[in-house]
């Protein structure tokens, strides 16, 4: 297996982009639907992506949002992630690279998806509650994943510095996917959305890194 890749979704300020940066992020998401607490405009968009250093993919997060305003996106991003009930011929048509966000609800036919969505070039899987699209802060059943999917895996869904290490154990994902894990803390220790903790960044990516690392190694002959 190959080092496990890391994404810091929910970047609101150029501040946090440079702190996941350095702490080794791969890819950063900007949310781009407007019922999310930790949404950002257009403009603000064109700003932060500016930040991003070379090399670090820029995702764009939308939740069935109209053709135009993906449209209106695109310059500032590198992979578009649809968390919606978007087709597969709308997910298509920007002529970007792509992920497809599943919800983990009860019935869901993961192999039925992977044919469907064969175009994207993966597969995030996130808790299920009612209504609300991501960024829940639940994780879910992670033995209802299929250990040979035929699709790449981001793991999302609850995940923090302390439970991601277990996680990557046992799914050993393509890629783990953060928002509210990695966030400061309120007073009642809510996340803050959209502000993060650079030392829960730090832990996290740490995990991550050190989890990867004794994967290869345990399988290496």
């Amino acid at each position: 297996m190959s080092q496990v890749r890391i994404k810091i979704c929910g970047m609101t300020r150029r501040e946090d982009i440079h702190a996941a940066v350095a702490c080794g992020a791969d890819a950063l998401g900007f949310v781009l639907w407007p019922g999310s607490g930790r949404a950002i405009e257009p403009a603000r968009l064109a700003a932060l992506s500016a930040e991003v250093a070379p090399f670090v993919t820029r995702v764009g997060l939308f939740v069935d949002a109209d053709a135009a305003s993906v449209e209106a996106a695109l310059p500032y991003l590198d992979l578009l992630q649809f968390h919606g009930d978007e087709s597969p011929e709308f997910c298509a048509r920007f002529a970007k690279p792509w992920i497809k966000a599943l919800r983990m609800r009860d019935g869901l036919d993961l192999e039925q998806a992977v044919r469907r969505y064969a175009g994207a070039g993966a597969l995030l899987l996130d808790a299920y509650r009612p209504g609300v699209p991501g960024g829940t802060g639940e994780t879910f059943d992670w033995s209802r994943i299929p250990g040979d999917l035929g699709k790449p895996v981001i793991l999302a869904g609850g995940l923090t510095p302390d439970n991601v290490a277990t996680a990557i154990a046992r799914v050993a994902p393509y890629a783990v996917d953060v928002s509210g894990g990695v966030e400061a803390r309120a007073d009642g220790g809510a996340p803050r959305h959209g502000i993060k903790d650079p030392a829960r960044l730090r832990a996290f990516c740490h995990h991550v890194r050190a989890a990867g690392a004794t994967t290869i190694h345990a399988a290496t002959p």
